[in-house]
């Protein structure tokens, strides 16, 4: 079973997932990350200072360890969608989806005939350089690949009924992320997460999106108490801080931690 399948299977199962957005361009710190046991690292190709070379190496890092590599491209853009995955993506995040349109777009771009309209090269990374059953690349590829949409906004957010209506949703996504930092922004209140009307999107949201038989996500936690009313709330794509936050959290602590020692030793 790949990395793909196992994630596949346990959001498909309600299961409850969680790993870190990655701005760094650094296949070793996705290695640090994959060792930990997170369940997936999310690529921010929009935000963090990627390149192709980097990518393919940060993917390759959380192959070791069995975590699956997300990336989230940069737009919804056939190109930037067919990139990540022939370089051997577990999935995709794609964000700025509006519409059912642009869903719609995103699965073309992502998935082989029937369900989409990917352009077909067994020869990659994705395929095993040299598949053994060209005929069944495409096949596997639908199967294997996870694939997420990001609803930044409150246009998305109001189109959710009719994105779910696309035919046969919960065989082509696997999972929907509301972004709540840009939610929070198109309500009125940027950066107040914890607003009530932005739980209040979140919670009515999250209902419709399991309901659907899509693993549903959005909000970042910052500590054990966000996980869990995230759980709580019936999010199964629990997502953390990002890596340089993270990192750099770590380094204050324990710079904290130097200063009072020193200064109560009167050494500072």
């Amino acid at each position: 079973m790949t990395y793909s399948d196992a994630l596949k299977k346990r959001l498909k199962t309600g299961a409850v997932v969680a790993g870190p957005w990655c701005i760094l361009p650094s296949s070793d710190i996705i290695e640090i990350i994959a060792k930990t046991g997170m369940d997936f690292v999310i690529v921010d190709m929009e935000h963090g200072p990627h390149s192709t070379e980097h990518l393919v190496d940060m993917i390759r890092s959380a192959d070791i360890y069995g975590c699956a590599a997300l990336v989230r491209v940069a737009k919804n853009d056939e190109s930037h969608i067919l990139h990540a995955l022939d370089i051997g993506a577990t999935g995709l995040l794609v964000p700025h989806i509006e519409s059912r349109e642009d869903a719609e777009r995103a699965i073309k771009y992502a998935k082989y005939h029937p369900l989409g309209n990917r352009g077909f090269s067994p020869y990659t990374r994705a395929g095993g350089f040299s598949p053994d059953d060209i005929k069944q690349h495409a096949q596997v590829q639908n199967a294997r690949t996870v694939l997420g949409l990001l609803l930044e906004g409150i246009q998305g957010i109001n189109n959710l009924d009719d994105i779910l209506s696309i035919q046969d949703i919960s065989e082509k996504i696997d999972f929907i992320y509301i972004g709540a930092y840009d939610l929070s922004q198109a309500v009125g209140c940027p950066g107040e997460i914890d607003h009530p009307e932005v739980r209040r999107h979140l919670t009515v949201c999250i209902k419709k999106i399991r309901d659907a038989g899509i693993a549903p996500g959005g909000y970042v936690a910052k500590q054990g108490e966000d996980m869990r009313w995230m759980c709580d709330m019936g999010m199964q794509i629990i997502t953390l801080l990002p890596d340089l936050t993270l990192i750099y959290n770590a380094f204050a602590d324990t710079h904290r931690i130097f200063k009072q020692i020193v200064q109560k030793e009167g050494r500072i």
